[in-house]
């Protein structure tokens, strides 16, 4: 690996810092990283690496303030995030009350008072650090300070003092990287932003072995922040890191430490940064599911599966088992009761003595051999059980016996390192392959790691290759050294980088705070879950970024109830308020492949949010996450552009394209398509009455002319005729092998017009059915209607008969003057 000269910049800065604060500071190598730490009645000076240095021992009025912190009674304010049916009821009424009867904005976050006592502390510890320049009083004050701890009010501006003083009389590390973090994020306007200044002091904490700044700056090298893009510096820190988490990760009981991952977004439980359905990540390929679990879930899983435990479904109890071993988010690790699952699911195939049960069910092998390798597991790492090698050697037997990967696995660790059992590299190896075939990822790193010492570099790649498709941290590790140092390939900075910074992510428990930040989050504390995700942030974790930027955004509904009614709106501590600082962070999202984090980064160039209107930056991002990620949202959005000429020449054409290609894209978005598409069909209309120049919408070129009812008919009749002619001639041939010819009704020259691919391919054979249908049905009614009516004139006629036939026989014995006869009478033709 090289090692580029600008690393040896930053100790020349230190060298030429260390002089620059005179004779009146500590060694740095006693100081650097040393924090305030209680051991019982003594305060002591201790690094973060757990060394104690009893060379300076804290001062008396340091020690003296730190029991009355510790002793004063700090009383807990309850959070504004809402619990239980009760709960929630009071908080909604109370609300409801305030904007029904109040009419005022709702109260700030409630502020408490400082105690006496801590007020008392806090004048010993501010005499002690402008005084005698005691570093450790420095760093309680800028802890209270930016934290707001013991009561005492958050102040950044005050945090930002002691830190600066801090890292400037002794090079306390832990201070350097809070200076580079308040000057990269501006947090609480105790600083304006300075990217450079951020970029120094994380320099300097790195160079003293801060992880989190070496996180930092592997994180700014790379994505070129505050700094050109530097593929070795980027390289250099991710490298740092990721040896520090191997470290950890080996340090552990046998199989390594449990790196658990506490990262999550928390805008995807509301469906996504633009809610359920509109959002990528909860639309199209991404949409919910029923089964999704989530933390309201959970209870009704455990509660179904305990049911069915109950009932003796032994799969049931093992799934219980495993969850509590695992944990989960909300479901805390429980190795005792995840221990007595276990053990139920095997006491039902072996006996006391270790013999099979001639009586278990049937197919329960193969569960009892997994919760066998659980159980001996636990007892070989010694959790929530007394560690015991025999024990487990013992479990994992019975395992091995009915083939579970776990148990191998297991056991080629066991022999591996000699635990309970006598060395054996070559035993160890065949238990290793046995679970490596299953696809055990634990087992193919251990087995290409023992390809790698034996020099067979290729075979140990694909073993590495297959246990990263699962996403094992140590496969990543070994390969990222690989290609660092050119083994077995040519070296390559970018893919070791790469790999690198995935190791470096996955070891979040050395260096982040995601679990005090969910912690905050979920009980309603935004300002508490601020500080630590932007400090994740900063270190490019793509799921941080997009919460800081989820907290900092104002731009949720463009129809909300504060619109409506103005003081029902809810007030946002100016730490919330930066929509700057959000787009920042939407747009660092972005780069790491968050689409809706793109979608809102257009929304904020499109709207003028935190920065000037540029609807070409708007447009391009829309683009970017339209036609390359396939967001209908994006779609939308390039759609109402078109249609409004916003950024582009106003064209209805494309504007219904790109509303017809969101509805594509996702079937949800059908009302809101449809309605922008009546409204654009109106616009339309009116820009064709009014002689418009806006490119109108039109039919596709390619589109072939409609056809009349009567060709339909025709063309429909001879498809028919054509359609009976061949199947008499497959008949024909089938019957005879060596029937001569091809079939004539296929030429294309018979279907120069092309009515008939118009049938083949776009016409609907029911909407045929169903025109002939009413075409029979009006022809019939036209024939009923007919008969009627030559009923009626039958009916009309026998009554015209009638009648005469009454007047004739009752008019006497001489015609009347009316009569037709009456004439003929009088001339003597009639009656005479």
């Amino acid at each position: 690996m090289r090692t580029p000269f600008s690393h040896f910049l930053p100790l020349a800065l230190l060298l030429s810092q260390t002089i620059a604060a005179g004779s009146s500071q500590l060694p740095a190598d006693e100081s650097a990283t040393t924090a305030v730490v209680d051991h019982g009645d003594q305060l002591v000076s201790q690094s973060p690496l757990g060394e104690t240095h009893q060379a300076r021992p804290v001062s008396p009025q340091v020690e003296n303030a730190w029991k009355t912190l510790r002793n004063a009674k700090i009383t807990t304010v309850r959070t504004e995030k809402p619990t239980g049916l009760l709960g929630n009821a009071l908080h909604y009424g109370r609300q409801a009350f305030r904007i029904l009867f109040l009419n005022g904005p709702s109260p700030d976050k409630a502020s408490r008072k400082v105690q006496p006592d801590v007020a008392r502390a806090v004048e010993e510890l501010k005499k002690a650090a402008d005084e005698d320049a005691d570093p450790d009083a420095m760093f309680l004050l800028a802890e209270m300070s930016f934290h707001g701890n013991f009561t005492y009010p958050r102040d950044f501006r005050e945090a930002f003092h002691w830190y600066n003083d801090l890292a400037w009389l002794n090079g306390n590390t832990t201070a350097q990287y809070m200076v580079g973090f308040m000057y990269a994020t501006g947090v609480g306007n105790a600083v304006e932003r300075d990217q450079a200044k951020a970029l120094m002091y994380h320099v300097f904490a790195a160079e003293g072995g801060n992880t989190r700044s070496e996180m930092t700056l592997g994180y700014r090298y790379h994505a070129g922040i505050g700094t050109p893009k530097d593929c070795d510096h980027a390289l250099h820190y991710y490298k740092k890191v990721a040896d520090k988490a191997i470290e950890y990760y080996r340090s552990g009981p046998p199989g390594g430490h449990t790196m658990g991952r506490d990262l999550y977004r928390w805008a995807d439980d509301e469906g996504g940064a633009y809610g359920e359905g509109a959002s990528v990540s909860s639309s199209g390929r991404n949409a919910r599911d029923a089964a999704q679990s989530s933390e309201a879930s959970l209870e009704d899983v455990l509660e179904f599966y305990d049911l069915l435990s109950r009932k003796g479904e032994l799969k049931a109890t093992f799934g219980l088992g495993k969850m509590n071993y695992d944990g989960a988010r909300g479901l805390p690790r429980n190795f005792r009761l995840a221990m007595r699952y276990f053990k139920t699911v095997a006491k039902k195939y072996w006996n006391k003595d270790g013999s099979v049960n001639p009586n278990h069910q049937a197919g329960l092998d193969k569960l009892a051999a997994k919760a066998a390798g659980y159980i001996g597991l636990m007892y070989f790492r010694g959790e929530g059980v007394d560690q015991s090698f025999a024990t487990a050697l013992s479990w994992f037997k019975r395992g091995v016996v009915n083939g579970d990967a776990l148990c191998q696995y297991e056991m080629g660790l066991m022999y591996l390192h000699g635990h309970g059992v006598p060395e054996d590299a070559f035993k160890a190896a065949n238990y290793f392959k046995a679970a490596a075939e299953q696809d055990l990822p634990a087992a193919e790193i251990r087995l290409g790691a023992l390809f790698l010492d034996q020099g067979d570099v290729a075979t140990a790649t694909r073993y590495f290759e297959l246990a990263a498709n699962w996403g094992a941290m140590e496969a990543f590790y070994y390969l990222a050294e690989m290609s660092n140092f050119g083994i077995g390939r040519q070296s390559h900075c970018g893919v070791a980088a790469a790999y690198y910074k995935i190791v470096a992510e996955q070891a979040e428990l050395i260096h982040s705070s995601f679990e005090e930040s969910n912690a905050a989050y979920e009980a309603g504390d935004k300002e508490g879950a601020l500080i630590p995700a932007m400090m994740a942030a900063e270190q490019g974790y793509e799921h941080a970024q997009a919460n800081v930027a989820h907290l900092l955004d104002e731009q949720r509904s463009l129809l909300s109830l504060s619109s409506i009614l103005p003081w029902a709106q809810k007030t946002r501590s100016s730490l919330l308020r930066n929509a700057a600082l959000a787009l920042i962070y939407w747009t660092r999202s972005a780069k790491q492949a968050n689409i809706d984090s793109l979608v809102k980064m257009g929304d904020y160039y499109l709207s003028g949010n935190g920065i000037t209107v540029d609807a070409d930056k708007a447009s391009t991002c829309y683009h970017n996450a339209a036609e390359a990620h396939h967001s209908a949202l994006a779609y939308w959005n390039l759609g109402w552009m078109y249609e409004n000429g916003v950024a582009v020449d106003q064209d209805f054409y494309m504007a219904k394209r790109y509303y017809d290609l969101a509805l594509e894209t996702n079937r949800e978005a059908y009302l809101p398509v449809k309605l922008s598409l009546l409204k654009l069909r109106v616009r339309g209309y009116w820009n064709r009455i009014t002689n418009g120049d806006v490119n109108p919408i039109r039919e596709d070129e390619n589109q072939r002319p409609r056809r009349t009812f009567k060709e339909w008919i025709t063309t429909f009749i001879e498809n028919d005729a054509e359609e009976f002619y061949g199947d008499l001639y497959d008949q024909q041939a089938a019957e005879d092998e060596d029937f001569p010819g091809a079939r004539p009704l296929e030429s294309d020259s018979r279907h120069e017009d092309g009515y008939y691919d118009d049938l083949e391919f776009d016409l609907d054979e029911g909407m045929l059915e169903g025109l002939l249908i009413v075409a029979l049905a009006a022809v019939l009614m036209v024939l009923v209607y007919m008969r009627q009516q030559q009923q009626r004139r039958n009916q009309a006629q026998n009554q015209n008969d009638n009648n005469a036939n009454a007047n004739q026989n009752d008019r006497g014995v001489f015609p009347r003057p009316d009569d037709p006869d009456f004439r003929q009478w009088v001339a003597g033709g009639v009656g005479h």
